[in-house]
């Protein structure tokens, strides 16, 4: 088996393992029952047809736990492509002090205006540069990543702060402060990080649109935002975004079928054909 196939294998034993996990609870632990939904919601059922309310009931047991399965997806690629690759990953090292406060100082003016300023526009290279200029005593600190990764082959280090495509406010607060506070380690422990996101709803780069990320990276521009295939193509190495979509394409069809019959009580259609 190739490099390339094996990669594939992989992320589909990971997609297989969700869905059948979605199956078993749709299907049997936790099945749409028309009458308790009549019952639950009467006006709703009187209104629209029982079939959208079951569209959701699915959605919602299908979409909540797709976001621990882009970091086993991101391990799959990581291990099968740079090298070797970790979840939560721990790393302690010493900042100086002068650092974390400007660290804060550059979060703070990212969230508020000033009293006679409008409120900072992110630029990346310009915060780093700012902040690497402090000194001072050094303090110890510990970073947990989202994603570490080790190219073996190059002896490089990566981490990756990989969320999900519509990542709130809060959570990007929290990932700026840990990749600014990575940089900041003397001596810095990892080669990059990465602020991540696994697709890119808007279609290209240059048409995200999500405001909630944008008050603290420029998601169009700053180099350490990657978005779908930037990510994957960093994360395991060329060839890597495409391995993805052939993996998924493959099994797709299956799996819409049976949502069809098993779920919906209906058969697929004709030309039932992956769409990823």
């Amino acid at each position: 088996m190739t490099d390339s196939e094996s990669m594939k294998a992989a992320i589909q034993n990971v997609i297989h393992s969700l869905m059948e996990r979605v199956l078993q609870r749709v299907l049997v632990d936790d099945p749409f029952i028309k009458e308790e939904h009549r019952a639950k919601k009467p006006l709703y059922a009187a209104l629209v047809p029982d079939e959208i309310f079951k569209g959701s009931h699915f959605e919602r047991r299908f979409v909540t736990p797709f976001g621990t399965v882009w970091e086993q997806l991101a391990l799959v690629a990581a291990n099968k492509g740079l090298g070797r690759g970790f979840k939560s990953w721990r790393i302690t090292g010493n900042v100086p002090t002068e650092r974390l406060r400007r660290i804060a100082e550059v979060l703070n003016n990212l969230e508020h205006a000033g009293k006679q300023s409008e409120r900072q526009r992110p630029d990346w290279d310009t915060e780093l540069a700012y902040v690497m200029q402090g000194d001072g005593p050094l303090v110890p600190v510990t970073v947990i990543c989202d994603i570490f990764a080790e190219d073996t082959a190059n002896n490089r280090k990566y981490a990756f702060e990989l969320k999900a495509p519509l990542p709130n406010s809060d959570q990007t607060k929290v990932s700026k402060e840990k990749m600014l506070k990575l940089y900041s380690m003397d001596p810095c422990p990892i080669d990059a990080a990465y602020y991540a996101l696994p697709y890119n709803p808007y279609g290209r780069k240059d048409d995200y649109a999500w405001s909630f990320p944008a008050r603290w990276f420029d998601m169009r521009h700053d180099s350490i935002v990657l978005i779908g295939d930037e990510f994957w193509e960093k994360i395991g190495g060329e060839g890597t975004y495409q391995a993805f979509i052939s993996a998924v394409n493959e099994i797709a069809p299956c799996y819409k079928s049976r949502i069809y019959r098993e779920f919906l009580c209906i058969e697929p259609p004709e030309d039932l054909q992956p769409n990823l």
